[in-house]
Order: structure tokens, then C-alpha cells, then sequence
């Protein structure tokens, strides 16, 4: 027989559950800042959404011999933008918190800016300059949530593992076009 150290008063455990149940998934032993990560989320919820914005216009502008299987890319990556901003709006909900999609605060709020681009070229180098700063702030995120909030953490991780995805997208089709 294995001995182990983990115990867990499942008695105490019970009786908490009971207690402020109001506040749904949010338990006693969530140790992160309710109120900064929420801020953080909503944050990266702004940037999401203009990622989406740029993604969607750079889809939509894409001209030229070369456009088709770019313009493929940028309304792949746009649909993949929408469904982070889902998660993380849904994350934001799940922690009490209200998802904060007032369009007249989106670009402030926003990691990335909303750069048009007018070439196809300039278009690729812009969503991959913005996938840059996403990875850059979303590795920032993942370190400062720690193990405080385990599922947030594991949320913004996946998030991030897809924006390097598509920076090494965006970085083989611009090295393609040189």
C-alpha cells in the first residue's frame, strides 16, 4: 500500500461549498486578484477583438495574384482572434467580472494597435508585428497569474500557444514573398 500526503478535509470542503455560493466557480481557494485579473482579461479581450477587426479588413482588402491563399489565412486567423475573445470573455464572466466590449475604449485598452497596412505585404508584417505583441504580453500574464489561478493560467497559455502559431504562419509567408 502507497502512503500518501495528500489529505483533504472533504467534510470542510462540503460545509465551504455551501458558503457564498453567489459567487459560482470562485471558491475559497482562488488565490488570485479577483478585480487585476479581470482588468487583465478585459485587457486582452480589447486586443482580441481589434485583432479580429484587423485580421477581418486585411481578409477582405486582400488583392492581388498572390491574394488567395493569404486572404485564407488572414480569415482563418480572424475566426481563431473571435474564438480567444469568447474564451477569455467567458472566463471574465465566470470570475464575476463583466466583459468590457464598449467599442469607443477597444483600441485604448487594446496590447496591439489596428494598423491597416495597404499592400499585402504590409498586411502580413502588421498581424505579425501584432502577434509579436500579443505573445510578448500574453507570456507576461501567464508569469504574473502564476499558480493563482490555475485555470486562467492555462486558458491564456493555450491562447498564446496559437498566436505563436500564427506569428510562424504569418513569418513563413512573408519569408515566401521576398
Amino acid at each position: 500500500m502507497i502512503k500518501s500526503d495528500f489529505i483533504s478535509d472533504v467534510d470542510a470542503i462540503r460545509k465551504r461549498a455551501r458558503q457564498h455560493i453567489e459567487e459560482g466557480a470562485v471558491t475559497q481557494a482562488y488565490k488570485g486578484d479577483r478585480e487585476a485579473i479581470i482588468k487583465i482579461l478585459n485587457d486582452a479581450l480589447a486586443t482580441e477583438i481589434v485583432c479580429v477587426l484587423r485580421y477581418k479588413r486585411h481578409w477582405l482588402m486582400a488583392k492581388g495574384i498572390d491574394s488567395e491563399p493569404v486572404a485564407a489565412e488572414f480569415e482563418e486567423h480572424a475566426r481563431e482572434e473571435q474564438e480567444h475573445a469568447d474564451r477569455i470573455g467567458t472566463r471574465i464572466v465566470q470570475l464575476g467580472g463583466e466583459p468590457d466590449l464598449n467599442p469607443s475604449g477597444l483600441l485604448a485598452r487594446s496590447h496591439s494597435e489596428y494598423a491597416e497596412g495597404t499592400s499585402l505585404i504590409d498586411m502580413i508584417k502588421e498581424d505579425l508585428i501584432a502577434e509579436r505583441i500579443a505573445i510578448d504580453t500574453y507570456t507576461d500574464i501567464i508569469r504574473y497569474i502564476g499558480d493563482k489561478d490555475t485555470t486562467t493560467r492555462r486558458l491564456m497559455e493555450s491562447i498564446l500557444e496559437q498566436e505563436e502559431e500564427h506569428a510562424d504562419d504569418l513569418a513563413n509567408m512573408l519569408a515566401s514573398r521576398r
